[in-house]
């Protein structure tokens, strides 16, 4: 893997850990943090740059899901406290 690409990977690795980090809810943080370091320990070894490409668009299509799920779960929160 090229020094660029590895500098991507492990960007993209640390930006899904830290907004996985903003989940209020234990369950689900921890479940968050569990699936990325699994899926990132799991690809881990691959070398071919098609692949990895592949990769890094799932993992950006997954940290926008977990920002949207973030906000949402954060957005109930503060609604439930409210009332």
């Amino acid at each position: 893997m090229a020094a660029s690409s590895r500098a991507q990977v492990i960007s993209l690795y640390r930006a899904m850990l830290r907004e996985s980090q903003k989940f209020p809810s234990y369950n689900y943080r921890t479940y968050a943090l569990r699936r990325v370091r699994d899926a990132f320990r799991a690809n881990g070894k691959v070398e071919d740059p098609k692949t990895v490409e592949r990769l890094m668009e799932e993992g950006r299509e997954t940290l926008g899901v977990i920002q949207r799920q973030e906000k949402e779960q954060s957005m109930m929160n503060c609604d439930l406290n409210t009332h």
